[in-house]
């Protein structure tokens, strides 16, 4: 599985980008099939609450998921798009298992 960070606006620590990758591997425990997953973090200006932009682009054979956040801080955001294509996912393989 291949993992892009793209960071608009600023510079991704390497805390940051170990954070994401621990937390994509947790989808990869529900879909080994996992292609690619692009990670874009933005920073909206202007600086304000909330100004914090996390998408995720999750490739798997026969489908692109998506979800998108705008939070306080990208770890909340990461969590929150995470937990969402874990749902995603699990509606893919409940797809794939009632046919």
């Amino acid at each position: 599985m291949e993992i892009k960070v793209k960071a608009i606006h600023f510079n991704a620590t390497d805390k940051l980008q170990d954070f994401i990758e621990k937390k994509v591997a947790k989808l990869e425990k529900l879909e080994e099939n996992i292609t690619k997953v692009e990670v874009t973090l933005n920073v909206v200006k202007p600086e304000a609450a909330n100004n914090k932009e996390t998408a995720f682009h999750l490739f798997v054979p026969g489908a692109e998921l998506h979800a998108e956040k705008t939070c306080d801080t990208f770890e909340e955001g990461v969590d929150l798009c995470v937990d969402i294509l874990k749902r995603q996912l699990e509606k893919q393989k409940e797809k794939k298992s009632g046919k």
